[in-house]
């Protein structure tokens, strides 16, 4: 790394040009880094403020578990219409418009105070999310070459893509609770900030380079296309179960957390909710970080590891009820749910050649994002008519046999096809 960069700056100093624009690319990774942290982090401001809004709107848990599950439309639809077009229109032709777009969801937020106003602040804010994932990660990979050159390795990129997605999604509710419970107006405020603060990244993304031209001529534009090849069906499905699994696990955290630290355990801190969904997410972007270096068995195996005792452990806090074992286990839980999502979503990369790896993945993201909203939404009508502990150990019975039945699946076939097979 020190000879590359005394290297580098050998070269900047012999060429100014080439020191700005090593400038310029830096500057432009951090932005976009952020703004991708922030972006993710809008789209959970809501999970510590769900109690509130049920106050508010007086609606059940059922109709809670739908505005949050409509957040999954707006995703899956933008990953379809436009998840691809960052590779046609540039880089920052779609990131800009991503954080508008999450800012007019605040403006929904703000200004349209009842249920028909969630549900479109949701889904528009799914829009943008969807938007953002593969536009900011292809830019941030793209703009560390900018910075190191091709033949530096691309792990940085890599982590900070990972810490901004699965990190962010944990500093949303973090901020949002704190703020209910210590600052004024806890159902406006996040979103004025969060819609400031995506304001001026928006205006930063813009000065920054781009690193994608526009091809001439302009393709014709089509919708997002998924393949699978008819040899990898059998783990592509497999790898999708496992990644259905995993992003079911996040859901509970982002939607019916709250409620159940309220209903359960008495627990009445938004802050505390916030916190418990930062916990579960920081601990997955952690564990795919510490691990990023691991091949896919160890990580297939490490991940149903950590998770099945986190998930009892969960519905074991929720049972008798311990707040510090709830928590406990939503740390090992959001641990073992990313090594396992981290794992399917390699698994799945790995069933198609390089030139349609776009397509099998918008395949695999599509059944993730199901699993991100149907289960919550079932989890929801079960509590109408069983105890909130009661459903959580179902719902925990089925995500581990999932998760560790997929990944075991997974670990067989990658040994069997050997070196030989299209990797990450």
């Amino acid at each position: 790394m020190s000879s590359l960069i005394s290297a580098g700056q050998k070269q900047d100093a012999a060429h100014p040009a080439h020191a700005w624009r090593r400038r310029h690319h830096s500057f432009g990774f951090w932005v976009a880094a952020t703004a991708f942290l922030v972006n993710m982090g809008f789209s959970a401001v809501p999970t510590p403020l769900y109690v509130l809004y049920q106050q508010r709107d007086h609606f059940s848990t059922v109709m809670l578990t739908v505005v949050y599950a409509v957040y999954a439309v707006g995703v899956i639809a933008s990953l379809f219409f436009g998840g691809h077009l960052s590779d046609w229109v540039g880089r920052k032709g779609v990131l800009v418009p991503a954080l508008l777009i999450n800012v007019v969801s605040a403006m929904i937020f703000l200004f349209a105070p009842g249920l028909p106003g969630l549900v479109a602040a949701r889904v528009v804010s799914g829009i943008s999310v969807g938007l953002t994932t593969a536009t900011a990660t292809a830019y941030l990979a793209e703009l560390h070459i900018g910075v190191f050159g091709s033949e530096h390795s691309p792990r940085r990129a890599q982590v900070v893509a990972t810490a901004a997605n699965l990190g962010g999604i944990g500093v949303g509710p973090l901020v949002a609770g704190l703020l209910a419970q210590y600052a004024p107006q806890p159902l406006r405020l996040p979103y004025i900030l969060f819609a400031a603060v995506l304001f001026v990244l928006a205006v930063l993304v813009v000065l920054s380079p781009e690193t994608v031209g526009r091809p001439e001529p302009a393709p014709r534009y089509r919708p997002q296309r998924i393949v699978v090849p008819g040899h990898a069906r059998r783990k592509f499905f497999v790898a999708t179960g496992a990644g259905i699994a995993s992003f079911a696990v996040y859901g509970v955290f982002n939607s019916l957390a709250p409620s159940f630290l309220v209903g359960t355990m008495h627990q009445h801190s938004h802050a505390v909710a916030g916190a418990v969904a930062f916990a579960a997410f920081a601990a997955g972007a952690v564990a795919q970080i510490a691990m990023s270096r691991a091949g896919l068995p160890r990580t297939l195996n490490a991940g149903p590891l950590i998770l099945v005792p986190g998930l009892a452990l969960l519905v074991g806090g929720m049972w008798l009820p311990s707040l510090m074992m709830f928590v406990f286990g939503g740390v090992l839980t959001g641990a073992g749910g990313g090594l396992a999502f981290r794992g399917a979503l390699t698994a799945a990369g790995s069933t198609a050649p390089a030139a349609s790896r776009a397509e099998v993945l918008a395949g695999f993201f599509l059944g993730a994002y199901i699993g991100l909203s149907v289960p919550v939404v079932g989890l929801g009508i079960a509590t109408q008519y069983v105890s909130a502990s009661t459903v959580m150990l179902g719902f925990v019975v089925i995500a581990a046999v999932a998760v560790v039945g997929c990944g075991r699946v997974l670990a067989a076939q990658h040994t069997r096809s050997g070196p030989g097979e299209h990797t990450e």
